[in-house]
């Protein structure tokens, strides 16, 4: 009896270059790196590569070996750049020509924080819109003006070229590539391994300018928002919630914008659309009986606002996500 075929995962490959921080490093080795058993499919490979031979000396003193470099950084599925070591010099010829290459192989490109100036020296964001970490993003449009910056948002993900914010924006680039791969299920049940988020959508700000309020009121606050996500499906109003928190709804609209950088209604929004998109991946329920579920009060406005957050469709969106069986 001939042994079964070995099942072999998609390629990932990632650059390590002097200087730098083994924090992204990290993020996409747990990620893509660590084996997991637990799932019956084949998990992917992870190669570390490097531009030149010899040690890469980390940040922290410690040096990393890797006998891979470039050909094979150029070779795999997906090709992660996760910073580069200085903003304001010019990534290196031998890279910009190795990304290139990639993309011409019709790999992935990713890059995560900084990395996205060694994806815009290759011109693979050209005509594209990119995001970087917020404080490089003035830059990064000055520089190469052909690249759609936006500094407003966690990833994005423009025709299989991924750039994503500061480098814990890399987590949820990440998972939103398991969630291609692999479906909902797969990348939910890493991010519970993670114990993070399993989805926070790409379009979501980089952060919140208002400060977080440590008066004793916003406790009540808190407790409001926490009733309100047990009772999703209610009509709930700015009044109901203040009613909540023994509060005025002045007083309220007040320590609620205080606490969270944003108005009641428009986190009522928003939690409602993320309590819909576990009922999309993993249930058949029609969408009009998922938008009574979680409290709009009409498909068309479901869909406004779901559209507004997601940037699809919940149909486009359940087609895409939804658990495979």
């Amino acid at each position: 009896m001939l042994p079964l075929p070995v099942r072999r995962g998609p390629t990932v490959s990632v650059l390590a270059y002097q200087g730098m921080s083994v924090f992204e490093m990290g993020i996409v080795t747990e990620v893509f790196g660590l084996p997991r058993p637990e799932f019956d499919l084949p998990w992917y490979r992870l190669t570390v590569c490097a531009e030149h031979d010899g040690p890469v000396r980390v940040i922290g003193g410690a040096n990393l070996y890797t006998p891979h470099g470039l050909e094979d950084f150029a070779a795999a599925e997906t090709v992660i750049v996760p910073g580069v070591p200085d903003v304001t010099a010019v990534p290196s010829p031998d890279l910009v020509a190795a990304l290139r290459l990639a993309r011409r192989r019709g790999a992935r490109i990713m890059s995560i924080c900084s990395g996205a100036f060694a994806l815009a020296e290759a011109s693979l964001l050209d005509g594209r819109r990119a995001t970087t970490h917020w404080r490089y993003a003035e830059l990064l449009s000055r520089r190469y003006p052909a690249v759609q910056v936006d500094p407003n948002v966690l990833y994005i993900d423009d025709d299989n070229v991924l750039t994503s914010a500061g480098s814990a924006a890399g987590l949820d680039l990440c998972l939103h590539v398991i969630r291609q791969d692999f479906g909902a299920a797969i990348a939910n049940a890493v991010a519970r391994r993670l114990v993070i988020q399993p989805h926070r959508d790409g379009g979501q700000a980089q952060f919140i300018e208002a400060p977080m309020s440590t008066a004793p009121d916003d406790d009540r606050v808190a407790q409001s928002m926490a009733w309100a996500l047990e009772h999703l499906a209610a009509p709930l109003t700015v009044e109901t919630l203040a009613r909540q928190a023994h509060m005025s709804t002045r007083t309220y609209l007040r320590h609620f914008a205080r606490s969270t950088g944003t108005t009641p209604i428009r986190w009522l929004i928003d939690q409602r659309v993320q309590a819909s998109l576990v009922l999309l991946e993993t249930t058949s329920t029609p969408i009009e009986e998922i938008a009574k579920a979680i409290g709009f009060d009409t498909l068309v406005t479901y869909r406004h606002h779901f559209g507004r957050a997601m940037r699809t469709s919940p149909s486009a969106y359940r087609r895409a996500f939804h658990t495979r069986v």
